[in-house]
């Protein structure tokens, strides 16, 4: 059988130029048909991630999705519930390469929001994800199924690295725990015996902060930590934190007694032209 590129001599030494020219065409779409080779990455614009809130816990009415699946090969089984759930691994983040694309429960995934893809939690559900090198933490909403790489066990967003410190280094060690939707408290199914301490320490409500900032400079945190004190009557901290190059200091309000009164301080800063900042469990 000739080629393309016969067929096209054969038509030129007949007076067929259009052969060739047909020829040509066709190397021509032949190259343009294997679509480029696209990437993940980060954005090419720097974001200041302190200013976007973590996921609010919210409750869930309709179905889970927590259907079993397959993929290359391999099985797997979704929670019916994510109650109680804990685990530790090796986190990772997706950026631009899904940006805009389709979660596996049918959202559209934002690199700046605070979602998470895992394997087998049901979807959507809340966890709390702690970075074991710097001790940060965020509550992010999963919506998706990953990461389906190596060892890792949970992916997160681009804006949820950053705010753990891991977007240069790509992984991260973290503790993966589940976030109860109705109230911001650690549960244990019976009271503590006599001197368990782990067993009382999750008893132990979490405290409740309102992050307004996490800057660079503490001349800064603590040029805003005046000017909040001005506003509001509850306490004001600064404190220190590492990335992976520098130190932040995070300017918190709190602890506060609930939910409902750190909204209320954050509409009191908002109408004083400052961050509303957004909530923080620990």
């Amino acid at each position: 059988m000739e080629s393309i590129e016969q067929r096209a001599s054969t038509g030129a030494e007949t007076g067929k130029p259009w052969i060739v020219l047909a020829g040509m065409i066709l190397i021509l779409l032949a190259g343009c048909s294997a679509p480029p080779m696209v990437r993940d990455g980060a954005p090419s614009q720097d974001v200041d991630v302190s200013q976007i809130p973590d996921a609010v816990p919210q409750p869930h009415y309709g179905p889970l999705k927590s259907s079993p699946y397959q993929l290359a090969g391999v099985s797997y089984q979704p929670l019916a519930s994510a109650a109680g759930f804990r685990q530790e691994g090796v986190a990772s983040w997706y950026g631009t390469k899904f940006h805009g694309r389709k979660t596996a429960n049918g959202e559209t995934y934002n690199m700046y929001a605070m979602t998470a893809a895992h394997k087998t939690l049901p979807l959507p559900s809340y966890v709390r994800v702690t970075n074991k090198t710097n001790g940060r933490s965020v509550v992010l909403r999963v919506n998706d199924r990953g990461p389906f790489h190596g060892n890792r066990v949970i992916d997160l967003s681009y804006a949820a690295a950053k705010k753990l410190g891991f977007q240069n280094k790509g992984t991260a060690n973290v503790v993966i725990e589940a976030v109860d939707t109705t109230q911001p408290v650690r549960q244990v199914a019976q009271a503590p015996a006599a001197g368990n301490s782990d067993e009382a320490a999750a008893l132990t409500p979490l405290s409740i902060y309102l992050q307004v900032a996490a800057l660079s400079s503490r001349t800064g945190a603590e040029a805003l930590q005046k000017r909040l004190q001005q506003v509001i009557t509850q306490p004001v901290r600064v404190s220190r934190v590492e990335d992976e190059t520098d130190a932040l200091y995070r300017v918190r309000v709190g602890p506060l007694p609930n939910r409902s009164d750190a909204l209320k301080v954050g509409e009191l800063l908002a109408e004083a032209s400052i961050e509303r900042g957004h909530l923080v469990f620990e």
